[in-house]
């Protein structure tokens, strides 16, 4: 009986010390469709996030005035060059060309369009939902002309759990690049 009892305080003690995985996390972008060489060519980023989200932890609202930094639940890679990367995705099924890149990521020298992002808000709620508050400009480089916008999406999730918080961000990016794609077509 005895023998018992210390085998059951050992386990105890070993399932105490063992450490969660951690599990990282990419924003999902659409697959390349072969777009238009011939389309117009996008640069973009650079990409500005706030301060508190702008870290490898996914950060998730708890309160009014509350969030809480997750150390098991990380970004794989920086979260602006994550979003740079989405939203050039996004962009290039969106005005149906190949032509579009992250910016400074490229050989080319010039292009047709450069856009700028400034993510003003890149909130989670898990089990609710996402806003992502966004200001952009689109650059027409050949005269200097530029249209700026500002996109305020929410997204629910379907689910309670990172994965589909995460994913619930892919959508609002891919409906905040829809509307950089209307600026971008526009004449």
């Amino acid at each position: 009986m005895r023998y018992l009892a210390v085998i059951a305080c050992l386990l105890a003690i070993a399932s105490g010390c063992a450490s969660p995985t951690s599990h990282f996390y990419t924003l999902s972008a659409p697959s390349p469709t072969g777009g238009k060489a011939s389309g117009p060519s996008v640069a973009v980023g650079p990409v500005a996030l706030p301060t508190v989200v702008d870290r490898p932890q996914i950060v998730v609202q708890t309160g009014a005035n509350e969030v809480r930094l997750d150390e098991f639940n990380r970004w794989a890679s920086p979260l602006p060059e994550d979003i740079t990367r989405v939203i050039a995705a996004n962009l290039a099924q969106e005005l149906a060309t190949e032509r579009v890149w992250p910016y400074g990521q490229s050989t080319q020298t010039a292009t047709d369009y450069q856009v700028r992002i400034d993510i003003q808000k890149f909130e989670s709620t898990l089990g609710n939902g996402v806003v992502i508050e966004a200001l952009w400009t689109v650059r027409r480089v050949a005269d200097d002309t530029s249209r700026s916008g500002r996109s305020l999406v929410r997204e629910a999730t379907v689910g309670g759990d990172f994965d589909a918080l995460v994913a619930a961000h892919s959508r609002a990016l891919a409906r905040v690049s829809g509307e950089i794609a209307v600026a971008i077509r526009a004449p």
